[in-house]
């Protein structure tokens, strides 16, 4: 059922889109069902380039035939839409699921009009249920480590912090080669405070908290879509 509603709310999104368009393109599952139907609105005739946010969706949109560029070559770009992990009632997110955070969040601060597709669950009253995503250097990680720890505890935020493995049992690895910790916080009452307390961390490269970002959201849940924003 999930998948389905995924694939309701990434066509939902297709109003979003018009010719001539400079369009970021997410990653994730949901995200990947957008780059399908981008896909299908190319062969149909939609003038359109594309920035994808990883590696993966590049190769993706590559085998469709859609148009990509690279982000310095078009600047500013007219719309992004991206999937969430967690999406609050003001359109924060926490984001990073993937593994894709950094440049997620690059394609987006460069874009007029973020838009978010998801399935109903990934719906929150507040952020923190999902683990929040923090991208750090692999230099001294553990030292960087701790340093997310004391702000953890200093921004009143509880539950573990790992960091994330691959199936293989080595360090994640993100595109760009950093590591990723998971943070578990359940709860994180002030986002806000705690971005700027993790980026002033030196070895914190960026992290899940996308903030002041969304214009407007997608939700599917159970064959009926909701706009939040607008």
């Amino acid at each position: 059922m999930h998948e389905n509603d995924k694939r309701l709310a990434a066509k939902a999104a297709l109003v979003e889109v018009r010719q001539g368009m400079k369009i970021g393109l997410g990653t994730g599952s949901t995200a990947c069902h957008f780059v399908d139907l981008v896909g299908g609105l190319v062969r149909e005739g939609l003038a359109c380039v594309c920035v994808p946010t990883s590696v993966a969706t590049e190769r993706q949109a590559r085998a469709l035939g859609i148009p990509l560029a690279e982000l310095d070559e078009v600047g500013r770009l007219d719309l992004t839409v991206d999937g969430a992990d967690e999406v609050d009632p003001a359109l924060n997110l926490i984001k990073g699921g993937g593994g894709a955070l950094l440049r997620e969040k690059i394609v987006a601060a460069a874009t007029d009009r973020m838009v978010v597709i998801a399935d109903g669950t990934k719906k929150v009253d507040h952020l923190g249920r999902f683990p929040l995503p923090i991208e750090i250097n692999p230099f001294a990680a553990g030292t960087t480590t701790r340093a997310v720890q004391n702000v953890a505890r200093q921004s009143g935020c509880r539950g573990s912090i790992v960091l994330r493995e691959s199936a293989d049992g080595h360090p994640f690895l993100t595109d760009g080669g950093h590591f990723i910790l998971d943070a578990s916080f359940g709860l994180i009452s002030a986002p806000e405070a705690l971005s700027r307390a993790l980026l002033d961390i030196p070895g914190v490269v960026q992290h899940g908290l996308f903030l002041g970002m969304c214009k407007v959201a997608y939700l599917a849940d159970n064959g009926t879509v909701t706009q939040l924003g607008a």
